[in-house]
């Protein structure tokens, strides 16, 4: 018997069974905070697919289960809670913007408040190490955890008649509670909302990122460094595609103008063997030196080795080029050769 190969077994089963994190349909109100707006925008454009290990996914579980909790408590004191829209049975309360491209769901409206009793506040809840919570409950959301305070600014500018947060957070050493009042900044608000509908319309990869050091700390944990950086390309998909667009008439509508239709969801997550990458994200690596749309390819130069590849028609699909683990083999000849000899395809 081995309690280790069992945990080991555990940790497997959750990484196995969880979602294939191809990404979410909008850019989320909950991260449009973060520093790095390069990183949203590759975020919204699905540029990796995350997988998680098993310890971070029991943290997005902890977190889930905590907020039946903060809920009880409240209730307790004899405060009111909704979590989900009375208009809509089973829905969480959600917000939305620039045509549905940009939204978040709400933890929770909660009326009862000491000394305000009448007013409905947005609900939002985390749990958070020892460390950070001391941050919070000395410093307040906005100083020690700004994106936090963002998060709830959008969902007050969003959420028409609510001025007012209640932000609780919870220290997962000891349960100690901290609760706290935000008011809604209106200027925050529109800021925020114009940095969203600017990631939203931009169709090439947004300049201004935290850093241009592969090193930084920020950059180790991003979950798009390898494509940030150039060391991958995208994946591939219908957002990473020059031939698709998010329209701004509909709610959350994208287009292809290849195939002159619009994508479902499980459409943009598929792609199709049309696919041809938008150049800017394989800038600065290499450079696009002609194309063809209605054959459907894009000719590249290595700036620093001066190879030429071709991306679609008679050339590596966006498939291959994404599997390719090292950017700078495209165009050399030894696989070319391989591929040729073998009728084959770059797999890993």
């Amino acid at each position: 018997m081995s309690a280790e190969a069992t945990l080991a077994l555990v940790d497997e089963t959750l990484e196995a069974g969880q979602a294939s994190d191809a990404g979410r349909a909008h850019l989320g109100g909950s991260v449009i905070g973060r520093d790095c707006t390069r990183e949203l925008w590759f975020t919204f454009r699905w540029a990796t697919q995350s997988r998680h290990p098993a310890r971070l996914l029991r943290i997005f579980a902890r977190g889930h289960r905590e907020e039946a909790v903060f809920n009880d408590y409240l209730r307790r004191a004899g405060l009111t809670v909704w979590e989900e829209d009375p208009d809509i049975a089973g829905q969480q309360w959600h917000v939305d913007a620039v045509a549905g491209h940009f939204g978040g769901s709400l933890d929770g409206v909660v009326v009862g408040i000491v000394g305000d009793e009448q007013t409905p506040y947005v609900s939002e809840q985390k749990t958070m190490s020892e460390k950070v919570f001391k941050q919070v409950s000395t410093k307040g959301v906005r100083a020690a955890k700004p994106e936090h305070w963002a998060q709830m600014q959008i969902y007050m500018h969003l959420f028409q008649g609510v001025q007012r947060a209640l932000y609780q957070a919870v220290n997962k050493n000891n349960d100690e509670l901290h609760y706290e009042v935000v008011e809604h900044d209106p200027d925050a608000g529109e800021q925020l909302l114009a940095r969203a509908e600017r990631i939203i319309t931009t169709d090439f990869p947004m300049s201004d990122r935290i850093s241009d050091d592969p090193a930084y700390f920020a950059c180790g944990w991003c979950d798009h460094h390898s494509v940030c950086y150039q060391l991958r390309a995208p994946q591939s998909s219908c957002r990473s595609c020059t031939f698709s667009t998010p329209e701004l008439d509909g709610d959350g509508r994208w287009s292809c103008r290849k195939h002159g239709r619009d994508l479902s969801l499980e459409d943009q997550r598929v792609g199709c063997s049309s696919h041809l990458f938008i150049p800017t994200f394989l800038a600065p690596r290499f450079e696009a030196i002609d194309a063809d749309e209605d054959q459907t390819w894009v000719r590249y130069r290595n700036r620093e080795t001066g190879s030429e590849w071709v991306n679609g028609a008679g050339g590596f699909s966006s498939e291959e080029v994404a599997a390719c683990e090292d950017l700078n083999a495209l165009g050399q000849e030894w696989l070319d050769q391989l591929r040729n000899r073998f009728d084959g395809k770059v797999i890993a």
